[in-house]
């Protein structure tokens, strides 16, 4: 591609409303432009990296035993009322009407329509297993996009569905899909971890793995032990418990002291002004689900994680109690509420039940108690783990290593579904003894214009974007600096038409600009090799510039040729 025809148009500054780097650069470069909130167009450049990775993703699908299919965007309503998902998702659910008043919805994902397809098609266990999936636009109603392509209300998703007979097919199928999951990441450069984590609105009861782009950027925070490789989102990072006392380590021990604590609501108040740690305090938090209200009691210095508190309940959406609530169940505002003589039901963290003694709130305004007993002035009828894990917390995996923290972004997930679509939706087959059974699902999503933008987030320098040779859109950048010296024009036309012939993509910089700005904008793109044909043209060199090891040589043009020739061969992951 000749520079003079590219449909690309660079700019010197980022717009305001970009803030991450990714966001900028992408933008900066002409890889994407804005429509509206969360909806982009996809530049020449933005196309040639998104179809580099699908060609990856699709090769690997294929591998795999995959086959791709294309379902429709445009899904009817009540299959989502069957799956019982419609609520779930509520407002982020793109919804229209037909001419006819029919409801349809945008699809955000496609459980629903590939059950439905399924259904029809398959009926005996001869037919599994069998995967398909598609590379297809999805639509999300966000809140509030942000961060570019990382949080947008349309993306390009690549999604997998698994259909097998039994749990061990589907064992099988997962372990597959996982280790394509991690050969696509690995050959587009990507730095990552794979994540235990929670299946969200997607469901199912079975294992679900995240796969983390590693950045400071990401909303994710994951927990990683240093010893034995464990790895989970925090949503979902266990905590290892220890041995709780036995009731008679009670006995002989005095009553609770009421002590006054003036306009000490705070963990940091009564830390600063009591001169109490954190550690030995209990704080009693009053949560809502509905209409119940009941209480979650955590120590001091951690945090509830409320995620484990609605899996422990098996409840929907739960929320801090407003004021006039709290007041209502513990007879006093936030901040002086204790556990004891609470009547709704205390869910206790296991650090909780591991205290000999506490200090928590006395129920009264500006007061305090001091020697709670867990277990003697509370009850611990529901103990489990309800805290979010913290760093340095004990590995729960091996108990030798400790947790440290790393944020993330989302690139793909994989779930174990097991039969929660098949049964809603009527998705079954004939087994051996011609018995009605549901097919066993799982399902494998990875965002590929999200992923665009972890690569770009973690492959840039201050010049720009520097992109990983398997996603480059161009392999190699020739920058013609004198577009008026006949030398250096017949030699870079001569270069350009020799490595296109060897099916080499390369892009020319023919324009009548500036070598300053030729540079500028090369390093803004980011292409992986650069060939300046400058003043060493009538020696028929040519400096080779190597973007991401920063090095520039200068060569004959049949070595620069060979070189670059030698890129087509590369394995992807020399170019990490």
């Amino acid at each position: 591609m000749r520079q003079s025809h590219l449909f690309v148009t660079t700019l010197r500054e980022a717009p305001a409303e970009a803030e991450t780097r990714s966001h900028q650069l992408l933008l900066r470069a002409g890889y994407i432009r804005q429509l509206a909130a969360g909806v982009y167009t996809y530049m020449p450049l933005g196309r040639k990296v998104l179809r580099n990775i699908e060609t990856i993703v699709r090769q690997e699908m294929e591998a795999s035993g995959a086959q791709e299919v294309l379902m429709p965007s445009l899904q009817p309503a009540e299959l989502w009322r069957q799956s019982e998902r419609y609520e779930v998702y509520g407002k982020e659910l793109m919804k229209l009407q037909d001419r006819h008043e029919r409801e349809f919805v945008l699809g955000p994902t496609h459980e629903e329509v590939v059950t439905e397809l399924v259904r029809g098609e398959i009926n005996s266990y001869r037919r599994l297993p069998v995967t398909v999936y598609q590379i297809q636009t999805k639509f999300r109603d966000e809140r509030r996009p942000r961060s570019g392509l990382l949080r947008g209300r349309e993306f390009l998703m690549k999604d997998a569905y698994s259909f097998d007979a039994g749990w061990e097919g589907l064992d099988l199928t997962y372990q597959t899909m996982y280790s394509a999951y991690e050969r696509i990441f690995d050959r587009c450069g990507l730095k990552y971890r794979a994540v235990q984590a929670n299946a969200g609105a997607i469901g199912g009861k079975g294992q679900n793995h995240e796969f983390m782009a590693l950045s400071e950027i990401g909303e994710d925070t994951l927990a990683v032990c240093t010893l034995c490789g464990y790895a989970a989102n925090l949503e979902q990072a266990e905590v290892r418990r220890g041995t709780a006392r036995s009731a008679q380590d009670c006995s002989g021990m005095p009553a609770p002291e009421k002590f006054h604590t003036p306009d000490q609501k705070t963990i940091q108040q009564l830390e600063q002004e009591s001169g109490i740690r954190t550690e030995e305090i209990i704080k009693t938090i009053i949560y809502t689900s509905g209409s119940s209200a009941f209480a979650v009691l955590v120590r001091g210095d951690h945090e509830v994680n409320e995620l484990k508190v609605q899996q422990y309940l098996g409840c929907g959406e739960i929320a801090l109690a407003e004021h006039d609530r709290v007041q209502e169940v513990a007879g006093v505002g936030a901040g002086y509420v204790g556990p004891a003589g609470l009547s709704v039901q205390i869910l206790v963290d296991a650090a909780i039940a591991d205290m000999a003694a506490a200090v928590t709130g006395a129920g009264e305004k500006d007061y305090h108690l001091r020697g709670v007993v867990p277990g003697r002035d509370f009850p611990l009828t529901h103990v489990g783990d309800f805290r979010s894990a913290a760093p340095g917390d004990v590995c729960p995996h091996c108990g030798g290593g400790g947790l440290e923290f790393h944020q993330g972004i989302e690139v793909g997930h994989v779930f174990k579904l097991g039969t929660v679509y098949s049964e809603k939706l009527g998705a079954g087959y004939l087994d051996t003894d011609g018995r009605s059974q549901p097919v066993v699902m799982g399902c494998y999503g990875i965002g590929i214009s999200r992923l665009l933008s972890a690569v770009a987030e973690q492959n840039n320098d201050e010049q720009g974007l520097s992109w990983p040779l398997a996603l480059a859109p161009y392999t190699v950048h020739i920058l013609l600096m004198s577009a008026k010296d006949t030398e250096q024009r017949e030699l870079a036309e001569a270069m350009y038409v020799q490595l296109t012939s060897l099916g080499i993509d390369t892009l020319l910089d023919d324009r009548d600009e500036r070598a300053g700005v030729k540079f500028k904008d090369a390093g803004l793109i980011g292409i992986p090799v650069a060939l300046v044909v400058g003043k060493s043209a009538a020696e028929q060199k040519v400096e080779y510039m190597d973007r991401r090891a920063g090095s520039k040589e200068i060569v004959d043009i049949g070595e620069a040729v060979l070189r670059v020739s030698a890129l087509r061969t590369a394995p992807d992951a020399a170019f990490m």
